[in-house]
């Protein structure tokens, strides 16, 4: 077996071992593994390969791990304002028509008027806000009432 295909078999088992583990560190090895590989596969010794292998190495967990660990722990982004009602509940506090409404969303009293203009919700239906528009909320039934 060629040297360039022992490379590659280490780098397709690394790969598996990173995604089984989730480590950064194993998934790095099978990219200097994949890189040494192509080394061999362009030709260069075997002393070369294991060379580019160290160096890509050493190269991948001194500078790519630790940014890339940095950006993973970073909190989630936390959405403020307005955007922070999209997909809570509200209460119709009139009828809600394309024509406008009323409704209470977390405490607080909001234009409202459907997300559907053909819809018309009656008051004291619960309905999800699907997007707010300046200050208008606009709504969606959470539950159809029967026919």
């Amino acid at each position: 077996m060629e040297a360039w295909v022992a490379w590659l078999i280490v780098a397709a088992l690394l790969g598996i071992a990173e995604v089984l583990t989730l480590t950064l560190a194993l998934g790095l090895l099978a990219v200097a593994a994949m890189l040494a590989g192509l080394a061999g596969a362009a030709g260069l010794p075997v002393g070369l390969q294991v060379v580019v292998f160290a160096a890509s190495s050493v190269a991948g967990l001194a500078l790519v791990r630790p940014i890339a660990k940095r950006h993973i722990k970073q909190p989630p982004p936390l959405r403020s304002g307005t955007a922070a009602l999209v997909g809570r509940e509200a209460v119709t506090l009139t009828e809600v028509s394309r024509a406008g409404g009323r409704a209470r969303i977390g405490g607080e009293e909001w234009t409202a008027r459907p997300y559907d203009p053909d819809l018309v919700i009656p008051a004291g239906r619960v309905a999800d806000v699907l997007a707010i528009e300046g200050a208008t909320a606009l709504l969606y039934p959470a539950e159809q009432p029967p026919d």
